[in-house]
């Protein structure tokens, strides 16, 4: 067995109500997605789950799935293990973060009620199981890029045990994927998995499995990687940027990442509703200098919504709001008529290094005449609570990493309506019936090809409301011990963990 680094999930271990990263690493090793995604091309393969997905029309859509998956209990993995999934996700009273990503199944909106209410239906009239090997999906238009979605963990199935008791399922969970559930989650420690000897993939694991181990503070989980006690890290704490490379030698692998961070504003407080104060921060704030300084070009200068490792990237789109002009900030605050007096709060999790560039933002915010507070004591799970609640009294860290090479990723599920939190992850709770408009243009476009044109309306109309600020793209940075070997990433910048080889011989 060897051991990795983890982060505490915020939600127990189930694929709808997983969308933040560290429960991600937890189920992508646990499940595997219906489709894959070829490094190059960023097309849909076929090395998951489904056979095959097609269409006619973009509307009605038809997966066949593999013969012989099963799930960790012996169970049959067939497409009712994926319909039952997909209608309890989308049912608002079961309260899943992923819940916005069956928003274009039709019969999404009978599942959905206010709080306190009664939705009017259960399950999606547009998802049935035809037979045990195909799965029928209805949309309400046309969606060129369906296949692509269902590479998502949101579309991973469930057996029937999950069914029987949630509660225990999301501590133990029993997936379709390499590696199954050893032990239970123990919060603030993580848990063991083992190598699933019946699993159907063609990644079958080349060890006997995992430890995720759960740290609260990065430079931690370094330190016992240098000392032996933890095989694997992805990422690293600000000190160990300029030296780790020159200390783990042909051990430090590093790579562009599909990931964004942003400065997100909370669009509920008023303080923040002008769009002006949202241009004057973010023109406040120096990337170059950031990425140079503090990060030693371990991050790259954001002009953009998504990074350039996603199809349908465009070079500087954020334009001059992306763009470090002091000056132009401080004239958009006064005529805003922003109170300089109350200092301006930044949000962010602890522990995760954050501590050194937030500082170098709000030393740059002072610049231009304001204070500010750092809030940074919060761990990664309770951060992302006080986010989907509306918590947040200023400029919060505002992550985002590729589930599905797409634009539209980085778009939809972050600043459209129907993604509001905690259905979703607009954590912003931006809304605009325009950019709706521009998103759903190029959903409904005959091909990929041919919705470009439309996402990128799409962008433009986010970079004029800019209700977060693009700040840097992920470069990624992952060490180990000499005990392991085959280390490498998969197209979601994640460390595919059945790869790995622990003392030099993989397990067949």
């Amino acid at each position: 067995m060897f051991s990795v680094f983890l982060g505490e999930p915020q939600h127990p271990l189930v694929p709808g109500n997983t969308t933040e990263t560290e429960g991600s690493k937890v189920i992508g090793a646990v499940w595997t997605p219906l489709v894959t995604f070829d490094e190059r091309s960023r097309t849909v393969t076929y090395d998951g789950a489904a056979e095959s997905v097609t269409s006619t029309d973009n509307i009605r859509w038809t997966i066949k799935l593999k013969r012989g998956w099963t799930f960790h209990d012996g169970t049959p993995v067939n497409a009712q293990s994926y319909v039952r999934a997909w209608n309890y996700t989308a049912l608002s009273t079961n309260a899943q973060g992923a819940s916005y990503f069956f928003a274009n199944v039709r019969g999404y909106d009978d599942l959905q009620a206010d709080e306190g209410g009664t939705p009017t239906a259960t399950t999606m009239s547009g998802l049935r199981a035809v037979d045990p090997l195909t799965i029928e999906v209805t949309l309400t238009d046309p969606f060129a890029i369906f296949p692509l979605t269902l590479g998502y963990s949101a579309f991973n199935p469930l057996p029937e045990a999950f069914y029987a008791d949630p509660a225990a399922f999301g501590k133990k969970p029993i997936g379709n994927g390499p590696f199954k559930a050893e032990t239970a989650w123990v919060p603030g420690r993580g848990m063991t998995l083992s190598r699933y000897d019946g699993y159907a993939g063609a990644d079958k694991a080349k060890s006997r499995g995992v430890v995720m181990r759960v740290y609260t503070e990065l430079s931690t989980a370094y330190t016992d990687v240098l000392a032996g006690n933890l095989d694997v890290l992805r990422g690293l704490p600000p000190d160990a940027y300029a030296s780790a490379r020159d200390v783990f030698g042909d051990r430090y692998l590093q790579q562009p990442s599909p990931d964004i961070t942003s400065l997100g504003f909370p669009l509920y407080d008023p303080r923040y509703a002008d769009v002006r104060v949202r241009r004057a921060l973010s023109m406040a704030i120096d990337r170059q200098a950031i990425t140079d300084a503090i990060f030693l070009g371990t991050r790259l200068p954001a002009d953009s919504f998504a990074p350039p490792t996603v199809v349908g990237y465009r070079t500087g789109a954020c334009g001059r709001w992306c763009e470090y002009h002091p000056d132009e900030a401080k004239r958009l605050l006064a005529e805003a008529g922003f109170d300089t007096s109350a200092p301006v709060e930044i949000w962010f999790n602890a522990g995760s290094g954050h501590d050194g560039w937030m500082t170098a933002v709000g030393n740059m915010f002072r610049k231009i005449g304001l204070t500010y507070r750092l809030r940074g004591n919060l761990q990664f799970n309770e951060f992302l609570s006080k986010r989907d609640a509306k918590e947040m009294t200023g400029p919060f860290r505002l992550g985002w990493v590729m589930d599905y090479p797409s634009i539209q990723n980085f778009l939809a599920p972050q600043f459209a309506t129907d993604a509001l939190a905690p259905a979703g992850s607009n954590t912003t709770f931006y809304s605009n019936p325009a950019f709706d408009a521009a998103l759903a243009a190029g959903d409904r476009a005959p091909s990929i090809e041919a919705a470009g044109a439309a996402y990128d309306d799409a962008e433009d109309i986010l970079v004029e409301d800019l209700p977060a600020a693009p700040l840097f793209y992920g470069v990624d940075q992952t060490v180990w011990t000499k005990r392991v070997s085959g280390i490498r990433y998969n197209i979601l910048g994640e460390v595919v963990l059945a790869d790995v080889v622990v003392g030099g011989e993989a397990v067949t």
